[in-house]
């Protein structure tokens, strides 16, 4: 083995500062509640150990993963106890788990109440279906003495279409609403990152963004508080000059009408850079714009170096997830992508630098 470590050429940089902005400012917002954070897919594809001691340090209290498998990485940095899994028990290893490392579940079912009450019970979360149709008891079932059993701290519902302006949203509301008052609970939770710009009254004790915390937008209330979180930059692996006629990439997707300077620059499908992100797209250099040519490839992609034609190998290139001239929620307008979706595909090869 030796100890020289090769180069990299991709580069995500995570702003942990405005990481920790983005928590406080929807933590302080007055008619929100109390903001824990939504930690699941390692934070968004930008890294549990980056995010979650920045996000604790913030002063968060309340980390919400969806599987199991997720919680031990999250438990290196806060207390298993303010961990929520989201997708709750469906095995007694499950509850086994839960309780040897101290993490709550939340329950979704009939049958995973009898489960965590038949391993012993004690402290869990309950989601409530308001019309998500997902995860969650009916509000019929609220009465069910396998729920009367539970001890639940945060009694949470899930909003379908808080991004909208939809009136959805006040019927879950209400429906939320009259389950809190037939459920034994400590605290209560509706509001994710968009459900949060709707106000005070979809707040409750306890916001549970995710999405706004690494720089997403879900609301245009949101738009002047949420910072930039990430940057993506790609290297230049090769320039090369082609002649009218020639063509560039897999299936001759792109075929030059004239002398051209292109370079092929190392990122692809496979780190999260979709093939449906390519022909109209850019990647930028200082402020210009290089166009995409041809097909994306699984590890690379072409530009047009026009406009910057000094650039050679080894030359570093901004990749549009990062928040500047193209922020994510353009970003992905601009290439039929969620915001969520921009960030949940980060390829590992990008993670690790």
């Amino acid at each position: 083995m030796t100890d020289v470590m090769p180069s990299p050429s991709l580069r995500l940089t995570v702003d942990a500062q405005a990481l920790a902005a983005n928590w406080h400012a929807l933590d302080s917002l007055p008619a929100a509640g109390r903001a824990g954070a939504a930690v699941k897919a390692d934070c968004y594809g930008l890294g549990v150990d980056t995010c979650v001691p920045v996000l604790r340090d913030a002063g968060c209290e309340a980390f919400f993963v969806a599987h199991w498998c997720e919680v031990a990485a999250v438990a290196r940095h806060v207390p298993p106890a303010q961990i929520a899994v989201l997708h709750g028990p469906l095995t007694d290893a499950d509850c086994a788990y839960a309780r040897a490392i101290g993490a709550v579940p939340v329950i979704n079912s009939l049958q995973q109440a009898a489960l965590w009450n038949a391993s012993g019970g004690g402290a869990c979360h309950l989601m409530i279906d308001t019309g998500i149709n997902r995860l969650g008891i009916a509000p019929a079932e609220a009465s069910d003495p396998r729920i009367a059993a539970l001890d639940v701290d945060i009694l949470m519902s899930h909003l379908a279409s808080a991004d909208e302006d939809s009136p959805m949203n006040d019927r879950q509301r209400r429906a939320f609403v009259a389950v809190t008052a037939k459920i034994a609970h400590r605290r209560a939770s509706l509001a994710n990152s968009a459900g949060i710009a709707l106000g005070r009254d979809y707040a409750f004790d306890l916001t549970r963004p995710g999405l706004a915390l690494y720089g997403g937008v879900p609301r245009a209330e949101l738009a002047g508080l949420i910072r930039p979180v990430i940057a993506v930059e790609a290297a230049l692996l090769q320039c090369r000059s082609i002649t009218a006629g020639e063509s560039v990439g897999y299936n001759a997707g792109f075929t030059a009408d004239r002398a051209m300077r292109v370079g092929t620059v190392s990122i692809g499908y496979a780190d999260g850079f979709l093939r449906l992100r390519g022909p109209g797209n850019a990647l930028h250099h200082c402020g210009r714009r290089l166009p995409i040519l041809g097909k994306v490839s699984m590890d690379m992609v072409v530009v047009d170096l026009a406009s910057a034609p000094e650039l050679a190998a080894g030359d570093w290139l901004g990749v549009p997830w990062d928040i500047g001239s193209t922020d994510i929620t353009d970003c992905a307008q601009q290439n039929i992508l969620s915001q969520y979706e921009l960030l949940t595909t980060l390829g590992q090869r990008l993670r690790r630098g």
